[in-house]
């Protein structure tokens, strides 16, 4: 489960820090895709037990 958490977190800290700068560039549909790949991430975080919160 450590390599699978470690990964995960990258992933969402990665996709959130570009949900960012897409919403600081004006860029909506580059926001709204980063945004779904985000819920996404979380939802298999919670899948496999992971509290996609604390990642």
């Amino acid at each position: 489960m450590g390599e699978f958490l470690s990964e995960i977190r990258v992933r969402i800290n990665e996709t959130y820090m570009s949900l960012q700068a897409a919403q600081a560039a004006g860029d909506e549909f580059l926001a709204d895709a980063h945004a779904s790949e985000l819920e996404d991430l979380h939802r298999i975080a919670a899948r496999n037990g992971i509290d996609p919160n604390c990642v």
